[in-house]
């Protein structure tokens, strides 16, 4: 019996294989309830708080939206709104935080934010992105992926590519190595993910047979891919001086027409955790493309609009995964 009631939600690295697969489980279950429209209040009466240090579309909806169809209370906190962490310490507005409400999301900057908060405040806190993980994005992608591979994870070719260093990188590394999937980063040397986090995933994958690859050659690991994933090469914020040298490094490994033919998998799947560049429709990407002549950065137009996409599925997901995990680390799944 899976119980994981009063548990925070910091990284995957908390997680065993069998509490991931509940937690899928009970998204499948909560996803399906919502099309049917028996959704029952498992939140009810609940008050959970929202810090957003940085911006977001997908968390933010997917946690207002999960916590509304619960019967849950929200309540919103950016940076410019609040104390936490400039005129008020993240360790005395957790203890504050914690005598109000029931639950905490936080996305922002260091993952020693979301571990102060939940050390402090007592109660259930969920990562909704940090610099170093994005936990509850793995979730959803793990979803979208056991909903359009018929394989179990442990036969499931997954395939990163883009810039191996990131938060997305590091949480779905996590994420494979636990539940036994073949991951493999496929990136420039310059951005081969962390050594440490890299050996800590391997020792992962002796417990749940799967295996890590961090490789700098496209053509040697994307044949037989089940899933290729990849992810925004310019950071929240990122200067505009540093775009050029990290777009010229990241080039090589767009994820184009191309690359898909190299995986002979007619059935492969395209991912992205969004917001994406694959055209010219935002202010940034026409920048882009004035200053460097680019119409897309890490996946073209054809790839992300063709049939192998399934970034809205994936994008919808958010929303059914972050669900479960509130629920189950703070309702009631039983009823």
């Amino acid at each position: 019996m899976i119980d994981l009631k009063g548990k925070s939600f910091l990284t995957l690295k908390d997680f065993t294989m069998e509490e991931i697969e509940y937690l899928l489980d009970l998204s499948k279950r909560l996803k399906i309830e919502k099309r049917n429209g028996n959704q029952k209040k498992r939140l009810e009466n609940k008050n959970i708080a929202l810090i957003f240090e940085k911006e977001s579309l997908r968390t933010r909806c997917s946690f207002e939206v999960s916590a509304h169809d619960m019967g849950a209370n929200v309540t919103y906190i950016n940076s410019s709104e609040s104390h936490i962490g400039s005129g008020e310490s993240l360790k005395d507005s957790a203890r504050v935080l914690g005598r109000m409400f029931d639950g905490i999301e936080y996305r922002g900057f260091s993952q020693r934010n979301v571990e102060i908060l939940a050390e402090y405040s007592k109660l259930p806190v969920w990562n909704g992105l940090t610099d170093e993980d994005h936990p509850t994005q793995v979730l959803a992608d793990f979803l979208t992926a056991k909903e359009y591979v018929n394989k179990p994870f442990n036969e499931m070719n997954f395939v990163y590519i883009g810039d191996g260093r990131n938060n997305v990188a590091n949480a779905l590394m996590i994420g494979a190595s636990k539940v036994g999937m073949n991951f493999k980063i496929i990136t420039p040397k310059s951005l081969f993910p962390d050594n440490n986090l890299v050996e800590q995933c391997k020792k992962y994958t002796e417990i749940s047979g799967g295996s890590i690859t961090v490789s700098d050659n496209i053509s040697e690991n994307v044949n037989g891919a089940d899933i290729v994933y990849t992810d925004v090469w310019l950071s929240m914020g990122e200067k505009e001086e540093l775009w050029k040298d990290r777009i010229d490094i990241l080039i090589p490994y767009q994820v184009n027409k191309q690359l898909i033919d190299l995986c002979n998998n007619n059935e492969v799947k395209f991912m992205h955790c969004l917001p994406s560049f694959h055209n010219l429709d935002t202010s940034i990407a026409r920048k882009i493309h004035d200053k460097l002549g680019l119409e897309a950065l890490e996946v073209t137009d054809e790839v992300f609009e063709s049939e192998n996409s399934i970034v809205f599925d994936e994008a919808e997901n958010r929303l059914h995964t972050i669900k479960a995990v509130m629920v189950a680390t703070l309702g009631n799944q039983d009823i």
